[in-house]
């Protein structure tokens, strides 16, 4: 009639999970029940990460004398319970065990000199009835408030009240029992007792049940009470089908029932397994293959009273036919927890759990419920307290600074939404509008001796490659998209190398045109507007062939960099081979040396003839700007690559813009006296 006891093995598991308490006290009798009890929660426990805190045997009862004997033990017991960090204790006994559980704290107050109740969660088994003796009632009861027990299922039962009520101990058809009970619960004697034994006040009958706590005597049904309210009308309904199996076997009612007495119990088994019925409380009663009863267990708190007296609420139920992780159920809400409790529901564990962004830490001789806390690694977090292991962010998001959780990441490039991209652009126009003004001005006054000496078409070429070198630089300010990493790269290195063919044929032409000036020298016929033209054209053909290979091998295309900056998505162009595009720049850097050099060898010529020493001072600046950008470039990451890049670019071409036609807009602007045939004809000796 009762569920099976393992059953509430599976019960005290679930719920320990329910409420995520890792870290829990274990006491049970010191018998063959006990024993078993902790056997099979030590199984259970640890596939579900909960560990015992400690695990203690309470004497096994037999006489009150012995208990002075027990002191000691139940003293040290006492202090394992307060000294330990679980604030949840699972006991598991029988009906006795209760006593020596409330004699186990007294003794502890009273040795420990403490007043306040042990604050801890009493977990408790069916079997353990908080109903206390007449010596108990005295005791305090305050230590189980806010007690969880596992109780029998029962449910109210019409007309119960009304039979408590109703009982009355002088009644001729009343059993003995009830004599003895109501002389221990209300402390009276009866006028048939021994007198001189008994000493109290005399029973009268006029006592009501309903007078006293619930401590001494619960007026509600019982689990206990109700199994045995339903096993009766168990056996009522096997005997009533047997006495109907033998109804045509017989002839009168007398018979009847003496035959009936003479059929022994075990012959009732086989209608017991066949009983089906609805009790008065409306619950359907009958037996599973098992032959147990098809039931449940109630979960329910105690809310104790400072009167001493207790009530216990339902807030959940066992089913024992439910899946494994759904047996329980219970309305959290419904909890009374006890009054010392600093946080409810209250924390059961060996240590503070780890925080949102560490990962638990093996300690070294403990078991796994005691643990350190480990920083994660940088780029991963833990979202949950308490997690085993770290774990990475996906690629396109990054830890928050708590590394508690993954942030999407921002994609970001280098474009003129943005002050140094508004910037750039800004430099950019105002250098391209500063070489178109020189280039204007070149035209407006080609036909001055200035202008024409400088080989004028070659002037013209190298200002509008300056230009579009300026302007080129813009395309690096658009979203790099497929046909925006194709071009500007390739743009970039075809326009300027025209700008260093240029230079490298003004200087070219500038020393052999001091060659060809002397007498009977052979160079004559190569000072013209040929070799400048030859000169540009097979420079820039050469890199226009790099630039081609450059394509077909590995051409740039769009890149998403996830690593170089913490939270953004850089997206930028991939030089795609990176060993074609310094092949791109070291070819640029071969014809600015060659040009240096070839200055630098004519910076003594006669000024009248010279710009060597402007194309020297203009390659300077050049082949500074690029060698420091190789580095620069190389540790910069993200969007600042192309900031770098872009900034080159503008001061490398306003370095040769500067360097080589700031003197000759000088002279034109504002020494118009020296652009005359004579002045440039005239040799310094």
């Amino acid at each position: 009639m009762v569920p099976n006891e393992t059953h509430q093995y599976t019960g005290i598991v679930e719920l320990l999970v329910y409420f995520g308490w890792i870290w829990v006290g274990f006491l049970a009798a010191d018998s063959e029940s006990g024993e078993k009890f902790l056997q099979s929660m030590q199984v259970l426990l640890s596939p579900k990460r909960i560990c015992f805190a400690f695990s203690k045997k309470t004497p096994k009862y037999t006489h009150t004398a012995e208990y002075y004997d027990m002191l000691s033990t139940w003293a040290q017991i006492y202090a394992i319970i307060m000294d330990s960090k679980a604030n949840v204790i699972v006991v598991f006994g029988e009906s006795k065990s209760m006593l020596c559980l409330r004699l186990l704290l007294l003794i502890g107050e009273v040795e420990y000199l403490t007043n306040e109740p042990v604050g801890k969660v009493w977990i408790v088994n069916a079997q353990m009835d908080f109903i206390e003796m007449a010596y108990e009632i005295n005791w305090d009861i305050q230590a189980f408030h806010g007690s969880i027990s596992f109780t029998v299922h029962s449910n109210d039962v019409h007309g119960f009240q009304t039979f408590l009520q109703l009982r009355n101990p002088f009644e001729v058809n009343e059993d003995g029992f009830l004599k003895q009970f109501w002389a221990q619960t209300f402390s009276c004697v009866f006028p048939d007792s021994n007198m001189e034994e008994a000493s109290g006040e005399a029973c009268t009958g006029e006592e009501k049940l309903g007078s006293l706590h619930t401590s001494a005597f619960e007026m509600s049904m019982t689990g206990h009470s109700y199994s045995v309210y339903n096993a009766v009308h168990v056996v009522a309904h096997a005997l009533h089908a047997m006495y109907l199996s033998k109804w045509k076997h017989r002839v009168t009612v007398k018979e009847k029932m003496l035959e009936l007495q003479k059929q022994q119990p075990w012959q009732l088994h086989h209608f017991l397994k066949s009983v089906s019925f609805n009790n008065s409380a409306g619950e359907t009663l009958s037996f599973d293959e098992n032959m147990e009863l098809n039931t449940r267990f109630d979960i329910t708190n105690l809310v104790a009273f400072p009167n001493n007296s207790f009530q216990r609420v339902r807030v959940g139920t066992m089913d024992m036919k439910a899946l494994p992780g759904k047996k329980i159920s219970i309305d959290g809400n419904k909890i009374v927890w006890h009054r010392q409790l600093k946080q409810v529901p209250p924390l059961s564990e060996c240590n503070t759990r780890c925080p949102l962004g560490s990962s638990k830490q093996k300690k070294e001789g403990e078991v796994f419920c005691c643990y350190d806390c480990a920083q994660c690694p940088h780029g991963m977090i833990t979202h949950q307290q308490d997690m085993e292991n770290c774990k990475e962010c996906p690629e396109d998001h990054y830890p928050n600074k708590e590394q508690s959780k993954c942030i999407p990441k921002t994609i970001s490039f280098m474009s003129l939404k943005e002050p140094l991209g508004i910037s750039l652009a800004s430099f950019a126009l105002l250098l391209s509008l500063l070489s178109l003004m020189v280039l204007t001005i070149f035209i407006k006054h080609q036909d001055t001796p200035i202008v024409r000496a400088n080989n004028q078409n070659l002037s013209y070429i190298l200002l509008t490659s300056l230009l579009l070198c300026f302007l080129c630089s813009l395309l690096f300010l658009i979203k790099p998209e497929k046909i925006t990493c194709l071009v500007r790269q390739i743009v970039f290195a075809v326009i300027f190398t025209v700008t260093i063919s240029c230079v490298l044929a003004k200087t070219i032409t500038v020393v052999l045109a001091f060659v060809a000036t002397k007498p009977g020298s052979r160079m004559r016929k190569w000072v013209g507007k040929r070799l400048a033209s030859f000169i540009v054209l097979s420079c820039s053909l050469i890199q226009t062939g790099i630039c081609a290979l450059w394509l077909g091998i590995s051409p740039p295309f769009p890149h998403f960099d996830m690593h170089s900056v913490v939270g953004e998505i850089i997206l930028e162009c991939h030089d795609g081979s990176v060993t074609m595009f310094y092949c791109v720049l070291g070819y640029m850097g071969l014809l600015a040396m060659i040009s240096f050099a070839v200055a630098f060898s004519a910076r003594k010529l006669p000024d009248s003839f010279n710009e060597a020493k402007f194309i020297t001072f203009s390659m300077l600046i050049f082949s500074s700007v690029w060698l420091s950008f190789i580095p620069v470039y190389l540790s910069t990451k993200g969007k600042y690559t192309v900031a770098v890049e872009i900034f080159s670019i503008l001061v490398s071409s306003a370095g040769l813009l500067v360097s080589l036609f700031a003197p000759k807009i000088y002279i034109i602007l504002q020494r118009p006296d020296l652009n005359t045939k004579e002045q440039l004809i005239k040799r310094k000796y």
